[in-house]
């Protein structure tokens, strides 16, 4: 319980939150006012907050004071002292809502959305872990698709058109070269083989009907 001389502190510096607030939150505007804080946030000081409209969460992890910094704009603030219009982010809603057995805080309608949050709900952790992969890998995907400008086919069709490729390669070559290009080009077809054999295909008959 903080004494009396951290009162003080402690009330001078709500204070100055809430003067911000009455600047920027007028009843003409209707905005609202959100406090999101690393650190714990007293009951008096949550009260104050409360009677001025303000919401106030605490004990934000750090990585997600970084996230929404991304995703609202803002700043991030060590001290109340030089706080301004400047320093705050924006978000169409904010609230609190109960999923399973935790609480989660929702920030929607965002302006900046450089960092976004996907919820993954199942109904036990493998299945969790599962989906989380699966969606991490469509992000790579995704993030590999844009950084190099192209994206190659699935399904066996890349390497059936590389082993096409170095078969007509080894037409131009001479020597032991061939027999290399030859063999690569036959090792690349295990994955076309596969794929065929694992769907009820007959492997040699699906590479031929893709040969020609």
């Amino acid at each position: 319980r903080p004494g009396e001389a951290e009162r003080k502190v402690i009330d001078e510096k709500v204070r100055k939150i809430i003067a911000l607030k009455r600047e920027v939150c007028t009843p003409e505007n209707g905005k609202t006012f959100v406090v999101i804080n690393q650190k714990g946030v007293d009951p008096m000081s949550l009260d104050m907050f409360a009677k001025e409209g303000v919401l106030a969460l605490r004990r934000a992890k750090r990585r997600n004071m970084e996230r929404l910094t991304l995703a609202c704009g803002g700043v991030a603030v060590d001290s109340v002292n030089e706080l301004t219009a400047n320093d705050l982010g924006y978000a169409e809603h904010v609230y609190e809502q109960v999923l399973g057995e935790e609480k989660y805080t929702f920030v929607e309608g965002v302006k900046n959305g450089r960092s976004n949050t996907i919820l993954i709900k199942g109904s036990n952790k493998h299945s969790i872990e599962q989906i989380k992969d699966a969606v991490r890998d469509g992000l790579r995907s995704v993030k590999n698709a844009i950084e190099d400008g192209g994206v190659l086919p699935g399904g066996g069709a890349t390497e059936m058109s590389i082993s096409l490729f170095l078969r007509e390669r080894e037409r131009q070559v001479t020597g032991k070269n061939k027999l290399g290009l030859r063999a690569f080009a036959d090792a690349i077809l295990a994955i076309p083989k596969t794929l065929a054999s694992n769907s009820g295909f007959d492997p040699q008959e699906s590479i031929i009907k893709l040969e020609d």
